[in-house]
């Protein structure tokens, strides 16, 4: 069974927007003739009260003065009864029931839907000379009343009707040509080759800005496509390096089977198994941070994170110092991660360093910072823009010799800019590399 919301879904904007605007056309016009027909009557009954008001006035002055009353015009019944309702003027008795007497009597008009024609009465007791209290009522006939309530109503709804089919026709082209951009706009994304962009509307309304943000969509996929496609591609070949390596000296191994041959094979085959791993692993962090995978943060402090980094890496290489504040340098991240920051950034500069790497850990009131610095060639400063991307490296082949990745860089600048730091590189005071890392600090957690 299909259900009406779906069936309405189904159907096109175009048909969708014209029957809810002649829907709610037909339903306000169908209402304001209604309230219109309504408004007859008392417009009618409104302008017989000025007629039949003015005749009062006059037949009462007669009967205070003792005068005869004079009829009125041929429209307009003018009758003086007594209190009880019973004619004193020689005239029959009028068309009142006793309940319309009473009603009169207190100075409440009549309308008497019942007659035909319906008859509209007004009335007020007057005081004779003689001190007698006298009824005078006057009425007229609302010919017309009905009929014109009714043949109003029908004539309006017919209005209605009409106005709400011309609505319906205008909205239709409306929205036809209101939607004719979007049907181009359609099309052409529908033919849009690698690079190319949607054509701009020339008026300045919502599907220009619309058209803008597809284009601003499509330079953000193009790029991340791009950059998806030259990091598989770096990856592959990455990963091929050590798997090759692998591979070839096995075969030496099989080939060749000589026990110390062996033995040299398997050391080259752990070293290689280590690089292809450092490799898998860095490229499923990278993976989970473009994914947003962030792992749970606390509040870590950057001395004790520094002093442990520094052990770490201390060994036969160049000498480590470490400056940190007197105090704690608390930032909120995960422990994990400043561990990753520091070890690459130490790793990059003992693989670079002359004789000394220095590590200082700067506290500040909004932002908590660690400066590593070395005493090796440094980085050209046409290099420091791209020295972060991922797979990139200042010299090729003493990175690969010394067993770099071009991953560790990317690394600490993706983990950094997760958290919401910042990451740069400069030179340091003995001429070699100086990368600066800040984080947002924090207060002493409780």
């Amino acid at each position: 069974m299909i259900r009406p919301r779906s069936l309405w879904l189904r159907r096109s904007m175009r048909f969708r927007v014209t029957t809810v605007a002649t829907a709610a056309t037909l339903a306000v016009l169908i209402g304001l003739a209604w309230l219109t027909s309504g408004m007859i009557g008392p417009l009618l009954v409104g302008a017989a009260d000025a007629e039949l008001t003015a005749a009062m006035s006059a037949a009462t002055a007669h009967v205070e003065q003792g005068k005869p009353v004079e009829p009125g015009s041929p429209n307009i019944q003018v009758r003086v009864l007594d209190t009880a309702g019973a004619p004193v003027d020689g005239g029959p008795q009028p068309a009142l029931a006793p309940a319309d007497v009473r009603v009169l009597k207190a100075g409440t008009p009549v309308l008497r839907e019942g007659d035909t024609p319906p008859a509209r009465w007004l009335g007020t007791v007057a005081t004779a000379p003689d001190g007698s209290q006298r009824l005078v009522a006057v009425g007229t006939g609302l010919v017309g009343y009905v009929a014109a309530q009714g043949h109003a109503l029908r004539w309006l709804i017919v209005g209605a009707v009409l106005a709400a089919a011309t609505a319906a026709l205008a909205t239709w082209f409306a929205v036809r040509s209101s939607l004719r951009p979007v049907e181009r706009m359609r099309t052409a994304a529908a033919r849009l080759g690698a690079g190319r962009r949607l054509p701009l509307p020339e008026a300045q309304d919502e599907l220009r800005s619309l058209a803008g943000a597809l284009n601003d969509l499509l330079a953000r996929r193009d790029e991340a496509a791009d950059r998806l496609r030259r990091f598989t591609g770096d990856a592959a070949h990455e990963l091929r390096s050590p798997v090759a390596s692998i591979r070839v000296q096995a075969e030496v191994a099989v080939a060749h089977p000589d026990p110390e041959l062996s033995q040299e094979v398997l050391t080259e085959v752990v070293r290689e198994s280590e690089r292809l791993s450092a490799l898998v692993d860095g490229l499923l962090t990278l993976a989970r941070s473009d994914a947003g995978e962030l792992p749970p943060a606390e509040p870590v402090d950057l001395s004790v994170a520094a002093v442990d980094a520094a052990a770490r890496c201390s060994g036969d290489g160049p000498a480590v110092q470490v400056h940190v504040p007197p105090g704690p340098c608390w930032v909120l991240a995960a422990p994990s991660e400043v561990d990753l920051v520091l070890d690459n950034l130490l790793r990059n500069a003992f693989r670079h360093a002359r004789a000394s790497v220095t590590v200082t850990v700067l506290a500040g009131v909004t932002s908590a910072r660690i400066v590593v610095d070395d005493d090796g060639h440094g980085i050209a400063p046409e290099h420091r823009a791209r020295v972060f991307d991922r797979f990139y490296r200042v010299q090729d082949d003493r990175a690969r010799s010394s067993g770099g990745t071009g991953l560790g860089l990317a690394l600490v600048a993706e983990v950094v800019r997760r958290r919401g730091g910042a990451v740069r590189v400069g030179e340091s005071p003995e001429g070699g590399a100086r990368f600066l890392v800040s984080w947002r600090a924090i207060a002493r957690p409780q």
